[in-house]
């Protein structure tokens, strides 16, 4: 029984996609060899991607880079699941080590590039370390990135309103990006292909020195006058009067799973309930977040021993025991119920 829960604590829950259907069932069938991996596979879409990240808890994605005769489209895929799921973690699948197809896929989200030619076995250690939070690159696919950043521009700093590095184009795109507009939705507004929008948000990215869509969504709203106060009054003032822009800008960055922002939708429509409706939503917001904060205590407790779980609640009720004495007179029942759905 023991030898059992420990093995199922110490599962791989991998999801496989590879460019035909006959070659992930094949990828599936051997990595599911390994007892520590639980490995299925799903249609290679974003959407189906993502669903399957939420429903079956993926915990590392095995894409391929070459998906329906389309040399691009398994790390458009990628950039899209990452927009939605950031925290998403994906090993790419690649036909060869060229510079390009390398930089796409750190560019696109990928944490670890695999030659489709490697061994199961290599793949599987390679699935491993991403899962731990490492990089996986071989020696040659490491010295094409090292050579990419040395031969890279240098960066200055930005400049007071954040934007002044980028040209009238890259200012657009920002624009829309601030209304939580698409890829596919911004080249409809500015006339231009989705491939080049992207091209646009990787030298947005590399000029503003943000890794992803949140990062500079944030970035946006807090160098906004209006917006600002948004970000700043998240322990001070939750009924603070926001434009409906900011608050829209902040519900989608809580929509892409973005803590923060959660929190502060949530504390917002409690401190100014006038009607059912904000009590509601409320609820609903701090359950979100407190669903977010359990998985990632969940993966972190699956880390720990015994030991460092001891003291961990032994921590916990030592700071919890403070902020009672500091912030609120919790009466015993609602501090012994406070805690066990937090260390629980």
């Amino acid at each position: 029984m023991e030898d059992d829960h420990k093995r199922q604590s110490c599962t791989i829950r991998v999801l496989v996609a590879d460019n035909s259907r006959f070659h992930t069932q094949l990828l599936v069938g051997v990595l599911n060899r390994d007892p520590v991996l639980q490995v299925t596979s799903s249609d290679f879409d974003a959407a189906s991607l993502g669903a399957a990240w939420i429903t079956e808890k993926i915990d590392v994605f095995v894409l391929s880079a070459f998906v329906d005769e389309g040399a691009q489209r398994g790390f458009e895929i990628l950039q899209e699941l990452r927009e939605t799921n950031p925290n998403a973690r994906a090993v790419m699948l690649l036909d060869s080590s060229k510079p390009e197809a390398v930089l796409e896929a750190f560019r696109a989200g990928a944490r670890g590039v695999f030659d489709h030619q490697g061994s199961s076995d290599m793949l599987g250690r390679c699935i491993r370390k991403v899962h731990q939070g490492q990089v996986w690159a071989n020696n040659e696919q490491m010295a094409i990135v090292l050579s990419a950043l040395a031969s890279a521009p240098k960066v200055r700093a930005v400049g007071g309103n954040g934007m002044d590095l980028l040209s009238k184009r890259e200012a657009d795109v920002v624009g829309y990006l601030a209304e939580g507009l698409t890829n596919r939705e911004i080249g409809e507004r500015l006339r231009l292909s989705q491939h080049t929008i992207k091209n646009h948000m990787f030298r947005i990215f590399d000029k503003l020195g943000v890794s992803s869509r949140i990062e500079l969504m944030f970035m946006t709203l807090s160098q906004r006058p209006a917006a600002s106060p948004l970000l700043q009054d998240l322990l001070k003032d939750p009924a603070g009067d926001y434009d409906e822009a900011s608050l829209a800008f902040c519900e989608k960055a809580a929509e892409h799973g973005v803590l923060a922002a959660q929190l502060l939708l949530a504390r917002i429509a409690w401190t100014g309930r006038a009607n059912d409706s904000d009590v509601i939503r409320s609820y609903m917001w701090y359950c979100v977040a407190v669903d977010q904060l359990n998985g990632a205590m969940n993966n972190v407790k699956k880390a720990m021993n015994s030991a460092q779980i001891a003291e961990g609640d032994r921590k916990i009720r030592e700071r919890l025991n403070k902020s009672h004495r500091i912030v609120s007179p919790l009466s015993p029942q609602a501090s012994s119920s406070h805690k066990s759905s937090i260390v629980a």
